[in-house]
C-alpha cells in the first residue's frame, strides 16, 4: 500500500507513506494518494490528530526531477496547477483542528520538508541519514509547495535566507537549533513521541493552529518594508548578483517571494505568487542545465556509469602517502576523515609532523564550530602516522605519491617505495600534467599503476580525475573509482593524453584570455567579461593564483618530453607573452605578488607594466571576447570526448563545473551546447574561426551531432 493508513485506539491516525521506487517523492502517483488521505481523515469522527511518516529510509525526497526536467513553455499552466492543488490539500492539512505531527525517520528536504512545514509539530529521528532543509536552489530550482513562504513566515526574512538562498540542511540537533524542528527523539521513540504530543495537546487551540494562521502574528524581525530590513534586502540583492551574475534566475526569485511574503500581502496571496514563480521558471534553460547535470549527472557519476563493470567493490585499509606537502596532506586529511589509517611519509620526520598538523588544524575547526567533538578529533588524528622511514608504508594497499611535479623525482620514489606494496596492492601517482603510461613504464607491475589527480585544496574540492595509462588494468582503475568514493570524491575516469581532460580544459580558456590581452585587449576588460559568462573568477586573476611561472614550466617541460609542439600551438601570442613576463618581468603570479596583477595589503590593481600590449582600435564586441573564452573550454571538452579522453558527456559536465569552473548555470560545457543549439553552436563556432582561428573549427563529433539533431546524453 503506498500510504498506510491505521487508526489507533486513541483516535490518533498514522499515514506511512511506502510509494513506489526507492524513495517517496512528488509524482504523478502522491497527489491522488495525498488528496486521498486527506479526504479520509477529513470523514473521522472522534479523531485526536494525525502523524505523517515513511516505511523508507528517507522521509520524503521532494519533487519528480525527470517531470519537472521536461515542462515546456506549453505546459507550464499544468504544472502550475497541480502545483496549486497540492498546496490547496496542505491547506487542508494545516488548518484541520487536530494537531499534525511529521514524524521524520530520515532525510525531509525539499517537498519533504514542505511536508513537514504544513505540519503543527515536526519531530527528527536522531540518527545520521537525518538531513532537514530546502535545497531546491542548488539545482537552479526554488521551493514551489509553500516552503519559502512558510520559512519565511517561521524565522524571519533574515532567518530564513541560509536555507532558501543557499540551500543549507542541517542534521536534527542543528534543525532543532534553527528553530526548522521542534524535538529530536531516539529513532525507536519517534512514534511513540509523536502520539504522546498529540495526546498532551488536547484542547489548546494554538498546538493547531500555524502561526501565520494566528491572528496578529508578527514575522520574526519584522516585513519587509520595515526600514531596518530594506538594507538586509539590498545587500541579500547584491551579494547574490555578486554570486551568480545575474546568470541563475533561481535565488532571485526566491529573494522577490520573500520580500513579497513580508511584506503587505497576505499568506495565501504569497502563496500563489510562489506558485507562478516556480512554475515559469521550470522551462528555463539554467534550472534545466542545472537539473541536468547536478542531480542526473552527478548521480550517473558517483553511482559508477564510467567504472569498469562486474568487478566487486573494494576499500582501502591502509594508506600510504609519499610526500606531506600540500597535496599530500590534504589527501592525508580526506583519507583520516574516512577512517582510513594513513601512513604520511616525508624525507624528515619534522615535514611529516608538520603534514599532519594541516589535518589537527582543520579538525580543531571543526570542534570550534561544534561541528565535532574533541574525541572524535583526535580519533581521526590517531589513524595518522607521520614517518620519515621507508619500511613504515609495507603493506599499504594503496600507496599515492604527492611529490614534486618532476618525471626525474616520481619515478625515484616509485623504485624506492613500489615493493612495499602489500599483496595485489595499487600505485597512484598524484600529478595533473605528466603522462601516466610514461610513469608506469618505470612500474614492475604497471597494470596496477594509475593516475590520481586531486585538486587543491584537497580538504575542498570535490572532485578526482582518475587517469588510466596504456596498460593500467580495469581492476585497478575500479579500486580507484571505490577509493575515490570511500573518501567522498567524485571521480571521473579519463585517457592518458596531454594534460588529461581538466588541465587540457582549462588551460584553453585562460591561454584564450592571454591570447586577447596580447592582441591588445584591455586586459582589466577582458578579465571581468569572462566573470560575466559565470566563471567563478577572472580568466587572468585565475592564472595568478596558479602561477604564471608554474604554467610556463609545465609548458617547456611538455616540450622537451615531446608532448607538445610549439609549431602546432593554437595561441602562440599568449605563450609568448606568459614567457616574457616571467623571464623578463619577473612576473610569476600572485604568490610573489607580482602576476597579471600587483598584489599588496590592500588589494590587487593591474600591472601598470601590461600597457605595452594595448593597442589602439582593436576592441572586441563584448559576445566576441566572452565567446572565445568559453568557446574554447567547451570545443576542448568536445574534442576529449571525440579522442576518448572522456569516457561519458556526464563526466564532461560534472568534470567541468567541480574541477575547472565552468558557469554552473551551463551544467557543464558539454550541456552547454545542447541548450545553445547543435545548429547555432557549429554556425558560430565557424564565425569565430573564420575571425579568430582554425583553433574554433567544430570537431567532426559535434558536426554529426548536429546533423542528426541528436543532443550530446
Amino acid at each position: 500500500m503506498a500510504f498506510a493508513y491505521d487508526k489507533d485506539a486513541d483516535g490518533i491516525v498514522t499515514i506511512t507513506m511506502d510509494m513506489d521506487g526507492p524513495v517517496n517523492a512528488m509524482n504523478d502517483q502522491f497527489w491522488p494518494l495525498f488528496k486521498g488521505a486527506m479526504d479520509q481523515i477529513e470523514a473521522e469522527d472522534d479523531l485526536k490528530g494525525v502523524i505523517w511518516t515513511s516505511a523508507k529510509d528517507t522521509f520524503f525526497a521532494g519533487g519528480d526531477l525527470n517531470m519537472l526536467k521536461g515542462i515546456t513553455p506549453d505546459t507550464v499552466g499544468e504544472l502550475f496547477e497541480q502545483v496549486e492543488a497540492t498546496k490547496a490539500v496542505m491547506r487542508r492539512m494545516e488548518k484541520l483542528p487536530v494537531p499534525m505531527v511529521a514524524a521524520i525517520n530520515g532525510a525531509a528536504l525539499g517537498g519533504g520538508y514542505e511536508i513537514c512545514l504544513a505540519c503543527n509539530h515536526r519531530i527528527a529521528a536522531d540518527n545520521p541519514k537525518t538531513k532537514i532543509g530546502l535545497p531546491e536552489v542548488t539545482l537552479g530550482l526554488l521551493p514551489g509547495g509553500g516552503g519559502v513562504v512558510r520559512l519565511t513566515y517561521l524565522l524571519g526574512l533574515e532567518g530564513a535566507m541560509p536555507f532558501l538562498l543557499e540551500g543549507r540542511q542541517l542534521n536534527p540537533q542543528k534543525a532543532l537549533k534553527a528553530g526548522l524542528i521542534h524535538e529530536v527523539v531516539a529513532p525507536d521513540q519517534l512514534l511513540a513521541s509523536a502520539k504522546a504530543h498529540i495526546l498532551s495537546v488536547q484542547g489548546d487551540e494554538t498546538a493547531v493552529t500555524q502561526p501565520w494562521d494566528t491572528k496578529g502574528y508578527k514575522i520574526p524581525g519584522g516585513p519587509s518594508t520595515s526600514p531596518k530590513n530594506a538594507p538586509r534586502i539590498a545587500g541579500a540583492t547584491a551579494m547574490l548578483f555578486k554570486k551568480t551574475r545575474g546568470l541563475m534566475p533561481a535565488p532571485v526569485r526566491i529573494l522577490d517571494i520573500m520580500t513579497e511574503a513580508a511584506g503587505k500581502i497576505d499568506f495565501d496571496t504569497a502563496q500563489r505568487y510562489e506558485s507562478r514563480r516556480f512554475a515559469s521558471l521550470t522551462p528555463l534553460a539554467p534550472t534545466k542545465n542545472m537539473i541536468e547535470t547536478l542531480f542526473f549527472g552527478m548521480n550517473k557519476v558517483n553511482g559508477g556509469a564510467s567504472r569498469p563493470k562486474d568487478i566487486p567493490r573494494t576499500k582501502i585499509e591502509r594508506l600510504g602517502i609519499l610526500g606531506a606537502g600540500m597535496m599530500g596532506q590534504g589527501i592525508t586529511y580526506s583519507a583520516a576523515m574516512a577512517g582510513i589509517p594513513v601512513v604520511l611519509k616525508d624525507m624528515s620526520m619534522e615535514a611529516a609532523e608538520r603534514g599532519k598538523a594541516y589535518t589537527e588544524k582543520l579538525l580543531n575547526k571543526r570542534v570550534d564550530k561544534g561541528r565535532m567533538t574533541a574525541e572524535q578529533r583526535d580519533a581521526v588524528l590517531a589513524l595518522i602516522t607521520p614517518t620519515d622511514k621507508t619500511e613504515d608504508v609495507k603493506g599499504c594497499d594503496l600507496i599515492i605519491e604527492a611529490v614534486f611535479e618532476k618525471i626525474d623525482v616520481k619515478n625515484a620514489v616509485l623504485a624506492e617505495h613500489e615493493e612495499l606494496l602489500a599483496e595485489g596492492g595499487f600505485w597512484g601517482s598524484n600529478t595533473s600534467t605528466l603522462p601516466i603510461t610514461r610513469l608506469a613504464s618505470e612500474s614492475r607491475k604497471p597494470e596496477n599503476f594509475v593516475g590520481l589527480h586531486f585538486f587543491s585544496p584537497v580538504d575542498k574540492m570535490p572532485l578526482l580525475e582518475i587517469i588510466a595509462g596504456d596498460q593500467t588494468s580495469d581492476e585497478t582503475l575500479a579500486r580507484a573509482f571505490d577509493f575515490a568514493r570511500q573518501i567522498k570524491k567524485t571521480p571521473i575516469i579519463v585517457g592518458d593524453k596531454t594534460g588529461f581532460y581538466t588541465s587540457r580544459t582549462i588551460g584553453t580558456k585562460i591561454l584564450e584570455a592571454v591570447q586577447l590581452v596580447a592582441e591588445g585587449q584591455d586586459p582589466v576588460r577582458v578579465d571581468n567579461l569572462s566573470r560575466l559568462i559565470g566563471m567563478p573568477t577572472g580568466m587572468l586573476s585565475l592564472l595568478d593564483e596558479v602561477q604564471l611561472k608554474l604554467i610556463n614550466d609545465i609548458y617547456n617541460t611538455q616540450v622537451d618530453m615531446g608532448l607538445q609542439d610549439p609549431a602546432d600551438e593554437p595561441t602562440p601570442e599568449a605563450r609568448n607573452m606568459v614567457s616574457e613576463l616571467v623571464s623578463q618581468h619577473d612576473r610569476q603570479g600572485r604568490a610573489t605578488g607580482k602576476g597579471f596583477y600587483d598584489y599588496t595589503s590592500d588589494g590587487k590593481v593591474i600591472w601598470p607594466g601590461l600597457v605595452a600590449w594595448r593597442k589602439e582600435g582593436t576592441d572586441l564586441p563584448d559576445q566576441d571576447i566572452q565567446d572565445r573564452i568559453l568557446f574554447r573550454a567547451v570545443l576542448e571538452t568536445l574534442r576529449c570526448l571525440e579522442e576518448g579522453v572522456l569516457r561519458s558527456v556526464a563526466d564532461g559536465n560534472v568534470g567541468s563545473i567541480l574541477g575547472i569552473g565552468a558557469p554552473v548555470h551551463t551544467g557543464g560545457y558539454i550541456q552547454f551546447v545542447n541548450t545553445y543549439g547543435l545548429d547555432r553552436f557549429v554556425a558560430r563556432c565557424e564565425e569565430l574561426a573564420a575571425k579568430f582561428g582554425d583553433r574554433f573549427d567544430p570537431p567532426a563529433l559535434l558536426k554529426q551531432h548536429a546533423s542528426e539533431q541528436k543532443l550530446f546524453a
